[in-house]
């Protein structure tokens, strides 16, 4: 994990950065994205697993909802205004939350479906990781395609909500999970470009969001996947 005391000067990142500063915000970004997802099923499975908490959760889903998209508007937006210690106990409240939620959502798949949405998740996810470190094309232009085919997705999830087509919901949930395919490889480029340390102007705060980053990446892929190859009750 990235050690929050030794600053770097802005004029360390540039087009593609030292090979040791590189290595040490992939390390810092996924070492934080892991122990969130640890976090995240911690709480995911004490949740599924208690009657109590299933009912204390459900009871207050909508705050701990509302209180997520806080969050992530907070980390998303005003992380250049937070030291990266802060950044990185909102990071984690984010991630016991979104264990909340999840820990409510699996209980409607059987365990095997689960499972198997989680590994095909892994796979793919690491492997959209790898391309975005190695790969030689600017992945700029398809990511901010795969972000504005996100909130078309957000906006047919939202209609789908009223009308109800199991066709839709198919057609967002492959949608969705190209889109943070994309969003992962991109994600990892412009960690390994130098891109975010640029613009964080801090090694330490650039980790952070990006583990933020690919810590929703992965989370969503896991869930359209879910919606996908999930075995309902």
């Amino acid at each position: 994990m990235n050690s929050y005391q030794r600053p770097y000067p802005s004029a360390t990142y540039g087009a593609r950065p030292a090979p040791a500063l590189v290595q040490q915000l992939l390390i810092g970004a996924f070492g934080w994205m892991f122990a969130g997802l640890l976090l995240t099923a911690g709480v995911a499975f004490l949740v599924s697993t208690s009657v109590t908490l299933t009912d204390t959760t459900s009871q207050v889903i909508l705050p701990v909802i509302l209180g997520q998209f806080i969050l992530a508007m907070a980390l998303s937006f005003g992380i250049n205004k937070l030291s990266p210690m802060v950044s990185l106990a909102l990071f984690f409240v984010y991630a016991a939350s979104m264990g909340l939620t999840i820990g409510l959502i699996v209980q409607v798949y059987t365990a095997g479906s689960v499972a198997g949405a989680f590994v095909a998740s892994s796979a793919m996810f690491a492997a959209a990781a790898v391309y975005g470190k190695v790969t030689q094309r600017n992945l700029a232009t398809l990511g901010s395609m795969a972000f504005m085919a996100l909130i078309g997705v957000l906006v047919a999830s939202v209609v789908n909500l009223f009308v109800g087509f199991s066709a839709l919901n198919w057609i967002i949930s492959v949608v969705g999970v190209g889109v943070f395919v994309v969003l992962t490889a991109w994600d990892v480029q412009r960690i390994v470009n130098g891109q975010l340390a640029a613009v964080m102007k801090s090694a330490e705060r650039a980790s952070v969001f990006a583990a933020f980053q690919l810590y929703l990446d992965f989370i969503n892929l896991f869930l359209f996947l879910l919606r996908l190859l999930g075995s309902r009750r």
